[in-house]
């Protein structure tokens, strides 16, 4: 009796487990059901695509990638020369800037030639007051007063033309020894602002003898240096100071020199161009200064009036 009694009751336990599972399972199989309409309640038939189309837009995807990745590259190369471009830029201000600064010594240079052409024009102009008829231009080079053609001296001769050029001579003597101080050094030496605002100095005052092709050239040098000579010593002995006038190296200012035939401003194929080439030149050489710092040094000795030896 109690056997039998066991067992029914494990067969209810059995059951009632059975009973359970296949709950549970239809359950399960219900909520799968449910998904399944929830998908296919959102499947749209209009948003699929074929494949092959699906491969062709990840293709053209992939390109568009690399054609992107391609003008990346590109827009860093030209980032890079850009850079670069600017820097090279501020390099060129940089010079044009340094370029742009004022040069003391080209500044110095400049006024010693513009000093020059006024101390040429004075001289011409005074000249010409008293002699208007005197032969004499400034050279091409504004570095000379030129006295052209046979003016001076007769053909083939060293000796003055005649009364009239004496004078002439003595002239150029007495106007360059009143103009000769305020840029020399020197017992004579008068520098002020007024004569000469830049303190330029002369380094020399050279009388030059030429001559044109005819003849030997021994013989045209001879004459040429025996011309220049000749005026020499007429202007010094009118102004015989005009040798105290001294340069920057206490030398005098005041030499001679003779080219003879070597140094023609016009063709000696014609007899005016022949005129022209026998002349004498009154050079003026102007100092130039080795450095920015020497021009103050020439200033201050032109203001002392001393030279470059002096203690």
């Amino acid at each position: 009796m109690r056997g039998g009694a066991r067992r029914q009751h494990r067969e209810e336990e059995e059951e009632s487990a059975f009973v359970s599972m296949t709950d549970m399972t239809v359950s399960f199989l219900f909520i799968i059901m449910i998904l399944l309409a929830f998908f296919a309640s959102q499947f749209n038939p209009e948003e699929t695509v074929l494949k092959s189309d699906y491969d062709k837009a990840l293709a053209t995807i992939e390109l568009q990638k690399v054609f992107i990745a391609q003008k990346d590259q590109t827009i860093a190369d030209q980032t890079s020369q850009i850079e670069e471009l600017l820097k090279r830029i501020a390099e060129l201000e940089l010079r044009l800037v340094e370029a742009e600064k004022i040069d003391p010594l080209e500044v110095y240079i400049g006024q010693t030639a513009s000093e020059r052409r006024n101390i040429l024009e004075r001289l011409r102009d005074q000249l010409l007051q008293e002699f208007p008829d005197l032969n004499v231009v400034i050279s091409a080079e504004n570095d000379a007063l030129r006295f052209q053609g046979d003016g001076l001296f007769a053909s083939g001769s060293s000796a003055l033309r005649d009364q009239r050029t004496v004078m002439v001579v003595q002239r150029i003597a007495a106007r360059l020894n009143e103009i000769l101080p305020c840029y020399t050094l020197g017992p004579l030496s008068a520098w002020d602002t007024g004569c000469n605002p830049n303190g330029v100095i002369i380094e020399a005052v050279q009388i030059e003898g030429h001559t044109d092709s005819t003849g030997a050239d021994i013989s045209n040098l001879w004459l040429s240096t025996e011309r220049a000579n000749t005026t020499y010593a007429e202007m010094v002995g009118n102004q015989p100071n005009l040798v105290s006038h001294q340069n920057y190296r206490e030398q005098p200012v005041l030499s001679v020199a003779g080219y003879g035939k070597m140094r023609p401003i016009a063709d000696n194929d014609t007899s005016e161009g022949r005129s022209t080439n026998r002349r004498i030149d009154l050079r003026i050489i102007m100092f130039t200064p080795g450095s920015s710092e020497e021009i103050e040094r020439i200033r201050e000795e032109l203001q002392a009036g001393v030279g470059l030896e002096s203690p």
